[in-house]
């Protein structure tokens, strides 16, 4: 991996190894529109129109920038619907980098995870894993499954040295193995890295213990790979063992103990589209007959192929340190930028986005009231950014209806790969500094339309109060005429 010094130590930043050759214009509408905006949207950032959007920090999933390569492979696309030629280059590149024989295509990863639960969860199992996904638990949960956290605690503690704060806690897992019995436990999921408690990776070396202890006991290992590029950099970067070892050697131990994995390509590869791989033929055969029942034929499963042509590339791009490099480098700018200031943020910077940790924001705020989603719509108020609530609006009531709060209330400012640039970056830090030294004006939200199942994605709620029109009468007074 290339070390770039500057000479003024003062001025050392993240350095791109890329040139930008192709723009998209972006807008910024007035303080007073995005007010308006932000309660048209009912204070959901995913309602939120991208025309209306200057920094579009949601997700990291298929908005990260193609490459030059990628584009030029999307012209040769073979749109066969069956024997396709780019299906055969795709699973050509798959056996490359994972190792696996057999891969299922689906549209992405919660295709997967449907595909996945569908074949072997049943009602009453018991599916451990390092920390729940929302769509992943949604799946599990209306089969009858049920989901149980293993994650060590100190993975939940906003502010600490840890590298792998996403880590197992082995001895957990084999007490749940213990009192709920391998027949019950359909599989073991390893989330690299952990999405919901700020892209916090695993350790190559937990990893293949967590597969260890499944095999010991005839239980299915099922690695969700769709972060895994930013996991790769930091098991390549902070574990000992692993710094001489190159990504694809990494890459190829890891993926050579696990059973089955899927991945989002909205996120690892750089395109849209996802897919199941295994050595394991019996475990595909039994998962196969749903590729064409809900994604479609067994040569693109709803994919478009243009996007396989740019997966395909993408995939080897993955395995390139100076490429994956970017995105975690760009976070951990943020994050101790913000962190300086005394924001208080997710620690050490993990992969996917930069984290605030809402709870500490906005000390006092009742959980009752959304921290994490109040202040994402208060920095698109401040802002024009759109970043994520990844908190208790994204989690589900219990089956009595009784709110279930999360464990970290975070609002996820996710960096999509080289998308921004620094100054970007750096205009992102001052408006959340702003907000910061503001935050006394920030008032909660209440539900106004709330959605049984997965309420974050387009669920409706309004401000208590008429803080925004006061967050946004403070703005203007401290920045006059600018947007």
């Amino acid at each position: 991996m290339s070390t770039v010094k500057f000479y003024q130590a003062t001025e050392q930043v993240p350095l791109e190894m890329h040139k930008v050759r192709v723009v998209q214009k972006l807008f910024l509408p007035p303080v007073e529109e995005r007010v308006k905006h932000m309660n048209e949207a009912g204070n959901n950032t995913f309602l939120l129109q991208n025309k209306d959007v200057y920094m579009d920090m949601l997700t990291d999933s298929g908005v990260n920038a193609m490459s030059d390569n990628q584009v030029a492979a999307m012209m040769q696309a073979d749109d066969s619907y069956a024997g396709s030629e780019t299906c055969n280059r795709l699973v050509k590149v798959i056996r490359e980098v994972f190792g696996t024989e057999y891969f299922l295509p689906a549209h992405q990863g919660r295709a997967c995870e449907n595909i996945l639960a569908e074949a072997f969860v049943k009602p009453g199992d018991v599916v451990p894993m390092n920390f729940h996904f929302t769509t992943t638990k949604a799946h599990i949960t209306r089969l009858g499954g049920s989901v149980v956290e293993l994650v060590r605690p100190v993975g939940l503690e906003p502010k600490n040295n840890e590298p792998f704060k996403g880590n197992f806690d082995i001895d957990a897992l084999k007490q749940v193995i213990r009192e709920t019995g391998a027949e019950h436990i359909p599989f073991v999921r390893i989330e690299a890295g952990t999405n919901l408690i700020g892209g916090q990776p695993l350790s190559l070396e937990n990893m293949l213990e967590v597969a260890a202890v499944c095999k010991q006991n005839g239980i299915m290992t099922v690695l969700d790979a769709s972060l895994l590029q930013d996991n790769l950099y930091f098991i390549k970067t902070r574990e000992e063992a692993c710094k001489h070892m190159t990504i694809r050697e990494i890459t190829r131990t890891l993926c050579d103990q696990m059973d089955l994995i899927y991945f989002s390509s909205r996120k690892l590869g750089f395109a849209r589209g996802g897919g199941i791989v295994s050595n394991n033929e019996k475990l595909i055969l039994k998962m196969k007959e749903f590729i064409p029942l809900y994604e479609g034929f067994l040569t693109y499963g709803g994919m478009e192929v243009r996007s396989m042509e740019a997966i395909a590339v993408g995939l080897l791009e993955t395995m390139d340190e100076e490429i994956i490099g970017q995105g975690p480098q760009f976070i951990e700018y943020l994050v101790k930028e913000l962190d300086a200031y005394g924001v208080p943020m997710i620690m050490p910077a993990g992969g996917l986005g930069a984290h605030i940790n809402a709870t500490e924001f906005l000390q006092g705020m009742p959980h009752g009231e959304y921290p994490a989603g109040a202040l994402a719509a208060a920095l698109y108020i401040a802002g024009g950014i759109r970043g994520m609530e990844r908190g208790t609006l994204s989690e589900q009531r219990d089956p009595d209806g009784t709110e279930h709060y999360a464990e970290l209330e975070l609002v996820r400012l996710a960096c999509p790969r080289r998308v921004f640039t620094l100054s970007q970056m750096k205009y992102c830090a001052d408006r959340v500094k702003w907000l910061y030294d503001n935050r006394q004006l920030i008032g909660g939200l209440k539900w106004v339309e709330e959605p049984a199942v997965l309420r974050f994605f387009f669920g409706r709620l309004a401000p208590i109060g008429d803080w925004q029109e006061r967050l946004a009468a403070k703005f203007r007074q401290d920045f006059g005429d600018s947007l």
